[in-house]
């Protein structure tokens, strides 16, 4: 089968297209036949060599897919030849075929295109268990998204609009302002013209939020717990700015917050089985309602895997990249 090779570390043009062999699925493991793969950051940190995959995981980037599964292990009950799905995946994404554990597996409702339901499982499984289950975000209570128009952010801001959720998200101009509002945000600040402690402080009164969903990292961290609210939150997922963060201990310890950082594709396959089985209970319910959807910015030729690249590294996009393997 055809997969997106990364030779060696290096920018986007090192990607590459190549045969490596199918995989063969477990006994506990369902195939499926590829029918797109979604982009995370997560994929540009590998393909720059910072990130490895987990052991076991293929070599190759992609951490979720779509598409229909074309075998079964014999130890699966229930899923079959023929479902439509999507799949939260360890790595190998970027590929016409991937096996993966059957408890990481969730089924595409009827009304969501079956491409567009590949930019699903890895940013559900995120937002759900970071700020909903670790995070405790309750109706409510505040959340502060930072890069509100990412595919992090535009679930971010669904899921905590469709919980009763006041959502304050910044995003890098006027437009993707605009466009987190038109997701559901109660207030958008664009942090190049604008600070965002100042403005979550105002959309509090004063009182500072109650979770900060933050993929930034470095400074953003001081900033974030300036903008907390007491018994607050700061859930940190990701790292962009590589300058280590300081925290005034006693600012954390007088708001009696908490700052709590995770990953979630080197999680045990236990606990990532859990959190799809969340996801499918808390989430899913709503994409079949309609009250919340994928947004997808832009759709990739599998071939084209270097230019999707280029795209999310210039910040440019509202939403999803995919790749369109099928």
């Amino acid at each position: 089968m055809r997969a997106v090779l990364i030779p060696q570390p290096g920018d986007a043009s090192v990607l590459t297209i190549g045969d490596v062999p199918d995989p063969v699925p477990g006994p506990r493991e369902v195939r499926i036949r590829v029918v797109a793969a979604g982009l995370n950051g997560a994929d540009l940190s590998q393909r720059r060599g910072f990130y490895p995959p987990p052991a076991g995981a293929p070599d190759w980037p992609g951490l979720e897919v779509s598409g229909v599964i074309d075998s079964v292990g014999p130890e699966v009950t229930e899923w079959e030849a023929g479902d439509r799905v999507c799949a939260l995946l360890p790595g190998g994404g970027y590929a016409e075929l991937v096996s993966v554990d059957a408890g990481l597996v969730l089924p595409v409702p009827d009304s969501v295109d079956l491409v567009e339901a590949a930019g699903l499982p890895e940013v559900a499984a995120t937002v759900w268990s970071n700020v909903f289950d670790l995070g405790s975000l309750r109706p409510g209570e505040s959340l502060l998204v930072h890069g509100g128009s990412s595919g992090i952010g535009s679930m971010a801001i669904q899921l905590a609009h469709a919980n009763g959720s006041p959502v304050i998200a910044t995003a890098g101009s006027a437009r993707k302002t605009e466009f987190c509002r038109e997701l559901g945000a109660d207030a958008a600040v664009d942090y190049t013209v604008d600070d965002f402690v100042a403005a979550a402080l105002a959309f509090t009164d004063g009182r500072g939020v109650d979770v900060v969903l933050d993929i930034v990292g470095g400074s953003y961290i001081a900033r974030d717990l300036e903008a907390l609210a007491t018994g607050g939150r700061i859930m940190s997922i990701a790292v962009r700015e590589r300058t280590p963060a300081s925290v005034d201990l006693g600012v954390l310890m007088s708001k009696r917050a908490r700052l709590q950082g995770t990953t979630l594709r080197a999680r045990p396959l236990g606990e990532r089985a859990a959190i799809i089985a969340a996801v499918r209970e808390h989430v899913w319910p709503l994409l079949e309602s309609g009250l919340v959807k994928p947004v997808i910015d832009s759709v990739f030729p599998l071939e084209d895997a270097s230019q999707a690249h280029r795209r999310m590294e210039s910040s440019a996009h509202l939403g999803k990249i995919l790749l369109q393997v099928g």
